[in-house]
């Protein structure tokens, strides 16, 4: 695994319009995050699509509510263990919302947001285990400020608002695997 100039290789590359530059804030968190879409469904190209703003509103019902929002992550993870990436790491994806981190507020200036094929009720395979853990162990080397106490679940940073990766997410599994 490399990287050059914020993109990870071997990864699909897919750029968002939805992201914007860095505060002066250094990149110092990880956050793990769960989607499907539609929700409970995998495969498909509709995470690409809301990630790139395309969704189709009449592709399914529950897009007519979502097809607007402008929001973005780092990279995903498939249940198979690809890699796409729609940002590059020194931008700031649009993945954490209203949240806060340690006392520190807008979590997206300084934390990089990884998705997970998935739900937040479900679990999540052996591929995303090894993958997520490869790039989290390339982006401490990358970004020393990131350890393993700064790599968190949405639902941490986003109490009561977010639930995502969810009690599936296997946490002892994944941080014995850094």
């Amino acid at each position: 695994m490399s990287l050059n100039q914020g993109w990870l290789s071997p990864a699909r590359h897919c750029e968002s319009p939805h992201q914007d530059e860095r505060p002066d804030a250094e990149v110092s968190l990880l956050v793990v995050h769960c989607i499907s879409l539609p929700p409970g469904r995998f495969g498909g190209p509709y995470i690409d699509d809301l990630f790139l703003g395309r969704l189709a509103p009449a592709a399914h019902p529950y897009f007519e509510d979502i097809y607007q929002l402008r929001v973005s992550a780092h990279c995903l993870i498939r249940r198979d263990g690809e890699l796409v990436q729609y940002v590059p790491f020194h931008r700031r994806a649009w993945h954490a919302g209203v949240s806060c981190f340690d006392g520190r507020d807008r979590c997206n200036d300084f934390s990089i947001g990884i998705e997970l094929e998935g739900t937040d009720t479900g679990d999540y395979t052996n591929a995303q285990y090894q993958r997520l853990a490869d790039v989290s162990r390339m982006l401490m080397c990358t970004y020393p400020a990131i350890t393993p106490t700064r790599i968190t679940g949405h639902s941490d940073i986003a109490s009561g608002r977010k639930t995502d990766p969810g009690p599936g997410f296997d946490w002892k599994r994944f941080r014995a695997m850094l």
